[in-house]
């Protein structure tokens, strides 16, 4: 059975560990953080503050966007849109990685101390009871502080929630 992660969908291509696992994970990402993919490569604001870092992850936000529009994967991802919170089929990347889209839908329900992607995120966490993959410690910070029922993981700790983190059966909801 594989570990399940509510992720942004630029933190697959900014950290490329996080897709070479030692133990099968299942990405379960907000459609919404997949059209900011769009606007990254795009921009003229740099995604990393090294030239060379930012070069790097440009080329690896333009391979994940073609990894959504080919046709196959398109017509999967696109399933999720027919309605609020519909999960996508799975899409394989490799042995040990699947993404799954999510159409979450932003509520407002944690006011104003979360912006719109953030909401998403931790919605898709309480609904799916997955815990969060983040490299914000504003959010991480946010989520303590605002006492939301879910589980976070900063990105350096990814192993230790691969390997170590809390199961499905662990979950505690309010």
């Amino acid at each position: 059975m594989s570990r399940r992660f509510v992720i942004e969908a630029v933190l697959v291509a900014i950290y490329g560990e996080l897709m070479v696992p030692s133990q099968p994970v299942q990405y379960i990402i907000p459609y919404s953080t997949i059209m900011e993919l769009y606007e990254m490569k795009g921009s003229k604001e740099p995604v990393m503050p090294d030239p060379e870092d930012d070069a790097h992850v440009k080329t690896k936000i333009g391979e994940l966007i073609a990894f959504f529009d080919d046709p196959f994967n398109r017509k999967k991802l696109e399933r999720s849109l027919a309605a609020p919170w519909r999960l996508s089929p799975p899409l394989p990347i490799n042995d040990n990685v699947t993404f799954v889209i999510v159409n979450a839908m932003e509520n407002a329900q944690y006011g104003e101390g979360f912006d719109p992607i953030e909401t998403e995120v931790v919605l898709a966490s309480i609904r799916e009871q997955a815990p969060i993959i983040t490299d914000q410690v504003e959010l991480m910070e946010k989520i303590i502080q605002s006492e939301v029922p879910v589980q976070v993981y900063d990105v350096y700790d990814f192993d230790f929630a691969v390997e170590q983190g809390i199961s499905a059966d662990d979950w505690m909801t309010p």
